[in-house]
């Protein structure tokens, strides 16, 4: 399959809103703070809109339960990390590292289980129905916070960053904090893992294939429900992944806290393209950019600053800066 050519103006997007800030915010020092801080923020949604983006690219599935795969991701970490209280409050980098990737393989792995059962019996029934994907998902959301709140309780639980994880590197009079500069490389991680699945192995042509033309990929021999069922499970193990990652950054986590994200989610997958995931890492970095600068200028306008954001990118792209389907 012949991919298109790469249209190289999106990726200007990130560092034009950069550059366009830095006069506005004057001290290049806290600008730099500002820009690696919101560069970070956005690597942690990126991580946790890449799951749904996947789902809704691949799959044509409007999941508005997400949001409790990163709930569910993230109050399984506290359980994990109190588990391991004595490596992550040690000094030791390691120790702490040895603690924080059990917690993210438990939340991904955990995520991935309820994901399997979610996309069985909740999201199978009304494929290809829109509407009826958005109401039985949300009702799936609230069931699924209900039973979050069932097993680890209603009120607001801690997920304090481990020891060596805290404090900044102080670079002249910007401060890079160190938890930031680990989302960023988790979040790099995964968009490799991405676009090297999807671009560069049997299973990801068999998926892309099979959007294109279900039926000739089917008459080869090969299952694509299947496929498309270990694309809603990685799904959903992102979003645990990126749930751990979002309660870290919060260092606290609620039953309700996927919900609260899934705005920023859709605002990333819209400016995206509605399934792709290089649109979605733009998408992210973007908002968290925006969220960042704002919240330094005009702090009464740090939550219209997202919308308005994607307002001008789909004025300028309807689709999304890098469409990959006509919907």
């Amino acid at each position: 399959m012949k991919q298109p050519e790469l249209d190289l103006k999106p990726l200007l997007l990130v560092p034009l809103l950069a550059l366009i800030a830095l006069p506005l915010i004057g001290s290049p020092s806290s600008w730099l703070t500002l820009t690696v801080a919101g560069l970070a923020m956005g690597m942690i949604i990126f991580v946790i809109a890449s799951g749904l983006t996947l789902v809704f690219g691949l799959m044509d599935v409007l999941n508005f339960g997400h949001g409790v795969f990163i709930a569910l991701g993230a109050f399984v970490a506290t359980s994990v990390m109190g588990a391991m209280s004595n490596w992550t409050q040690s000094a030791n980098v390691w120790l702490n590292l040895a603690a924080v990737l059990p917690a993210m393989l438990v939340a991904m792995a955990v995520a991935a289980a309820v994901g399997l059962a979610f996309e069985r019996f909740i999201v199978q029934p009304v494929y290809g129905q829109h509407l009826k994907q958005i109401l039985i998902t949300m009702g799936g959301m609230i069931m699924g916070e209900e039973l979050i709140k069932v097993i680890w309780g209603p009120q607001q639980i801690p997920l304090p960053l481990p020891e060596g994880f805290r404090g900044a590197w102080v670079i002249g009079d910007a401060a890079i904090e160190k938890y930031r500069m680990f989302a960023v490389v988790i979040g790099l991680m995964v968009f490799a893992g991405l676009a090297w699945l999807l671009n560069r192995t049997k299973v990801g042509l068999l998926i892309r294939a099979g959007v294109q033309d279900r039926e000739m990929v089917e008459s080869l021999g090969y299952r694509i429900q299947r496929l498309f069922v270990g694309v809603f499970v990685m799904g959903s193990a992102l979003a645990g992944l990126g749930g751990v990652l979002w309660g870290m950054y919060q260092q606290s986590v609620v039953p309700q806290m996927g919900a609260q994200v899934n705005v920023l989610i859709f605002i990333v997958i819209i400016m995206g393209g509605l399934g792709s995931t290089l649109g979605a890492l733009i998408g992210a970095l973007l908002v968290g950019l925006m969220a960042n600068y704002t919240g330094f200028l005009f702090p009464k306008l740090a939550l219209f600053s997202n919308i308005a954001l994607m307002v001008a990118v789909l004025l300028w792209r309807p689709q999304g800066v890098y469409p990959i389907t006509n919907r």
